[in-house]
This record gives structure tokens, C-alpha cells and sequence, in this order.
């Protein structure tokens, strides 16, 4: 499907819409590691969004964690120099509101 979209134009139109965005929040990242093609797209996404953009990331996953989820060494590098080094991060380490929210 993404070979598809490729070819008929809506990838890049799909990609230049995120990139226009004043605020780009990713939930839940590194439920899952990225393949190749999601792994260049975000590359793609967040070099291009680089200090003129806000993206805010939230994950279940410490940071050090993230260069495995990502894959690639260079890659996961480049794209973690970019949103790392000039993010504000905000470390939460209790219980989560949903378990707190089930237990009243």
C-alpha cells in the first residue's frame, strides 16, 4: 500500500501535511519497532520539522531505549540529535492515571 502511495503522490502529500502542522504529537512510541520505510519516513518528518516545528513525543520507553525501536544506528542517531538536544523532556515516574483510575 505504501508502494502505492508512493507512486501516485499522496506519500509526499500525506508527509508534506505533517510537516506543515504548528504541533505534531507521536503517542505511544516504540510499542513497536520501525521497519525501513517508517524508519526513513520519520526521518524525513522530524529532519524537515527541525527547529521550526513543535513535536512532542510521548513514550511508555525511556529515551535509551529508543535507538532499538528505531533500528539503524546513523539514523536513529540523527533523528534522536535532532529531537533530544533541543527538547524539553519531562520524566513521569509514577503509576499510571489509568491504573490509579481503575483501582478507586
Amino acid at each position: 500500500m505504501l508502494k502505492t502511495s508512493k507512486a501516485d503522490g499522496s506519500y509526499l502529500k500525506q508527509v508534506s501535511k505533517i510537516e506543515k502542522q504548528d504541533l505534531l504529537i507521536l503517542d505511544d512510541f516504540g510499542l513497536k519497532g520501525l521497519d525501513n520505510i517508517n524508519r526513513h519516513s520519520l526521518m524525513e518528518i522530524i529532519e524537515d520539522r527541525h527547529g521550526k516545528k513543535s513535536t512532542i513525543i510521548a513514550s511508555q520507553l525511556p529515551v535509551e531505549a529508543w535507538h532499538e525501536i528505531i533500528g539503524e544506528q546513523t539514523i536513529a542517531d540523527a533523528i534522536l540529535d535532532r529531537l533530544v538536544h533541543t527538547a524539553h523532556r519531562i520524566d513521569i515516574k509514577e503509576e499510571s492515571m489509568r491504573k490509579k483510575l481503575k483501582n478507586k
